[in-house]
């Protein structure tokens, strides 16, 4: 177990392409961080530089107290699960688990019939040496309920069942860290939750620090005390789920957290009496007062406004200023929940999700009720940043 320390780290490719720009990341030892981001975003490419596999341009890799930079990737005490399990096809799963530790042994080439002849004290340290992997193997394999499964080959085995060997052999390491690279990408959607569970028990089970690679959000939501989310080679946030979600700092992030995605609504805000107003256009929303306080220099400015589908509450017409009306385009039944699609005069793709019940046919206007303590206020543009970062931490208020 060990800290993993980036600074200022960068991968240039030839031609100039910049896959990951000067990322500075201190992951704590024992932490679970998951790196989260569209494809190209580079997380993959800054995974792969802390094992190994991919040469730094500029920057510094720790792994506890060592510099790793020119550190081959066999001697970085790393464990890495891919995408695609990499098993060797030809062995079973003991030998896959066990076969990274054989070729590690100090007194593995003394472990035959002419070692025994030759010195029978090394003979008896190999022998020492296979007994005690055998055991790892064993406990590994009772942990991830694969025990009935050892002597199998992989074609004989399901993708979870090839995922959880791919995990096993990790854990056998017991090294410094454990790197996964998208290991639930190639599982249908039923396993993927199941392995989702299964790695965040291994985790509190082996309290290892693991840096966790995905593009799902939800995946990264749920497995990580820390999210780390990216695009472009940098790094957008990093919080706890909670903050990512609650507090954005950027519309990016607001947009990629979160399914559906946050609705994003251009308009401004304007001060009517006493009152800070968003006019969207067909609507009036009044700020929430712990909002408006740092709000109030952008009255008169355009804004952008966020609201997560879930914010909107099916009403008869809302509190003053609270309301939103809006025509329903579209309506997906999710069982429990439904997703409605809404259009405004200005604004044509906009989705609420609402629990089931309420009689919402496609083509009629509705009105909705707004939780304005819960909406987000941007700076204009793709990446405009949050208008409400210097709030206070506060969840209530936030």
């Amino acid at each position: 177990m060990a800290e993993v320390l980036l600074e200022n780290v960068s991968k240039v490719y030839p031609g100039g392409f910049r896959a990951v720009d000067n990322v500075s990341l201190a992951i704590a030892d024992r932490e679970f961080i998951v790196l989260v981001g569209p494809s190209g975003c580079g997380k993959s490419t800054t995974l792969r530089m802390v094992a190994g596999l991919e040469d730094i341009s500029a920057g510094t890799i720790r792994i506890g107290e060592r510099v790793v930079n020119d550190v081959a990737p066999k001697d970085r005490d790393i464990a890495m699960v891919f995408q695609n399990y990499a098993l060797y096809p030809h062995m079973n799963v003991r030998r896959n688990m066990s076969f990274g530790l054989l070729l590690r042994r100090r007194f593995g080439n003394w472990d035959n019939p002419v070692g025994m002849l030759l010195s029978p004290s090394k003979y008896r340290a190999a022998r020492e040496e296979r007994v005690a992997i055998e055991k790892r193997v064993e406990q590994a394999a009772e942990m991830l309920g694969i025990r009935q499964l050892l002597e199998r080959k992989p074609k004989q085995l399901s993708g979870g069942q090839r995922q959880r060997v791919a995990l096993g052999r990790a854990i056998v390491r017991e090294p410094k860290a454990y790197l996964f690279d998208e290991p639930l990408s190639n599982l249908d959607a039923k396993l993927r939750v199941e392995m989702r569970a299964e790695i965040k028990r291994l985790h509190r089970s082996v309290q290892t620090t693991t840096i966790y690679v995905t593009h799902d959000q939800e995946e990264a939501m749920t497995l990580g005390d820390r999210v780390v989310v990216m695009k472009d080679g940098v790094i957008h946030q990093s919080g706890t789920p909670f903050e990512v979600y609650e507090r954005p700092v950027n519309r990016f992030v607001a947009g990629f957290v979160g399914t559906p995605p946050m609705n994003f609504l251009e308009g401004k805000l304007v001060r009517h009496g006493e009152a800070l107003h968003f006019e969207e256009g067909a609507n009036r929303i009044q700020v929430a007062p712990a909002h408006a306080a740092v709000l109030a220099r952008h009255a008169n400015q355009p804004v952008v406004l966020g609201i997560r589908p879930e914010t909107f509450a099916v009403a008869g017409g809302g509190a003053p200023g609270q309301s939103f009306s809006a025509s329903i385009t579209l309506v997906e039944p999710l069982g429990d929940r439904c997703d409605v699609h809404l259009s405004t005069p200005r604004h044509e793709h906009l989705v609420a999700r609402v629990a089931n019940g309420h009689a919402l046919a496609e083509g009629s206007n509705v009105q909705f009720a707004l939780d304005s303590s819960r909406l987000h206020y941007f700076a204009p543009g793709a990446d405009g940043h949050s208008l409400l970062q210097n709030l206070a931490a506060d969840p209530k208020a936030a």
